[in-house]
């Protein structure tokens, strides 16, 4: 046997009440109707809300009761009459509170729709014990009495009034679950940490802290906090305050008698990813300054560059730190203004080889060479990475 599909439907019993589902079956329903239906709380008159049509069923894990019927005039004008008579009950439920020494708040009471049951809503500080109320209400009442403890934001919702922004509560009129409020959602808006500015009727955290608090995440979560330092191309400031709902921030720069107010939009765009705060930029700073000098140590420390080394038939490179080689024993003169003829004064050698000891003319007919300095490095010494040994004798280095 094929079990019956079911058919969700939305069902509210108060106003800005939770929504509950019921099984539609047959009935052909549309949002506003009113229906009958069985709660924990015997027969209630609730008001659609949700069309058959407007639910996806397979959405709906949990097991669904059935409609009733359609609910009649004659149900509608009972529910208008219980009502008042459940405002009636609400005193005497008071008073017995009040005879027995119990430390609880009724809030208010409602009848079921055949009139079998009554139940008390009632706030307290702690868990209370209180079938002895129910038991001296049901004999008092002649019906049975269901007690339910509720919390203070269920007491406000309850009762209803108007907050502090001079409309009506946002739970009465229109929010059907509490949201979760905390002090962190104050702080980020900027709000004075005052209790009793900040608390609703309730007497809890005011829930509309949570209705513009992703906004101001967003709008403030990439500018720097206030009394923060920052680093602009224009210089150093400090932020004096961000104004969220005008957008705008108020800067005080360094050198400046008057602070500098303008929107958010200009200042993204103007400064973009150069602001930061001043204590990453002294870091940075810091960082580069430290590797500059570890490099100008290692390379003071580190031996000198080696001298190129010159062609076959060229002279020795200079040890001096030269790039250029020395003139050639057989090639023209130095080029002009080199340190060669600086310090020589004489025309380079015309061909042939020096002589190995001094400065004697070459069999090639050339003037002498001027005799090399005896306090020059050794060459070989030198390419093999260490420092040559200075000697004190007159001899010319080796080549």
């Amino acid at each position: 046997m094929v079990a019956q599909q079911r058919v969700p439907a939305g069902i509210r019993f108060k106003e800005a009440g939770k929504i509950y589902y019921f099984d539609a079956g047959g009935f052909n329903l549309a949002v506003g109707n009113f229906v009958v239906v069985d709660t924990s709380h015997g027969q209630e008159v609730g008001r659609v809300v949700i069309a058959p049509d407007q639910v996806v069923a397979s959405e709906i894990k949990e097991t669904l009761k059935p409609i009733l019927r359609l609910a009649e005039p004659e149900d509608l004008e009972r529910a208008k009459e219980l009502k008042k008579r459940a405002e009636e009950q609400l005193a005497v439920g008071r008073r017995y509170a009040e005879e027995q020494g119990l430390n609880i708040r009724v809030v208010s009471c409602d009848y079921s729709l055949d009139a079998a049951a009554l139940t008390y809503y009632f706030t307290a500080e702690d868990r209370m014990d209180f079938r002895s109320l129910a038991r001296s209400l049901s004999t008092e009442l002649d019906v049975k009495v269901q007690m339910l403890q509720i919390g203070d934001r269920d007491r406000a919702k309850i009762v209803d009034g108007i907050g502090r922004c001079g409309e009506r509560l946002c739970c009465s009129s229109w929010l059907t679950s509490f949201p979760t409020v905390s002090i962190k959602q104050a702080k980020e808006q900027d709000l004075p940490l005052n209790p009793s500015k900040l608390s609703g009727a309730c007497g809890r955290l005011l829930c509309c802290l949570t209705y513009e608090y992703d906004q101001y995440r967003e709008i403030k979560g990439g500018l720097p906090k206030v009394g923060a330092r920052i680093s602009t191309p224009t210089g150093k400031a400090r932020v004096l305050k961000i104004n969220v709902p005008k957008e705008t921030i108020t800067l005080a720069m360094d050198g400046e008698p008057e602070s500098v107010v303008m929107p958010l939009i200009d200042f993204r765009l103007m400064y973009g990813t150069a602001i930061r705060p001043e204590e990453l930029t002294q870091k940075f700073e810091k960082e580069l300054m430290e590797k500059d000098v570890a490099e100008a140590a290692g390379a003071g420390a580190s031996a000198p560059p080696r001298p190129a080394q010159g062609r076959p038939g060229d002279g020795q490179a200079r040890p001096d730190g030269d790039s250029r080689s020395a003139p050639s024993m057989g090639g023209g003169p130095p080029p002009a203004g080199s340190r060669a003829a600086q310090k020589s004064g004489q025309a380079p050698p015309v061909g042939g080889q020096a002589a190995p000891g001094g400065g004697q003319a070459t069999p090639g007919g050339g003037q002498a060479q001027q005799p090399a300095d005896p306090n020059r490095p050794r060459r070989r010494r030198r390419r093999r990475g260490g420092r040559g040994r200075r000697r004190g004798g007159g001899g010319s280095p080796q080549s």
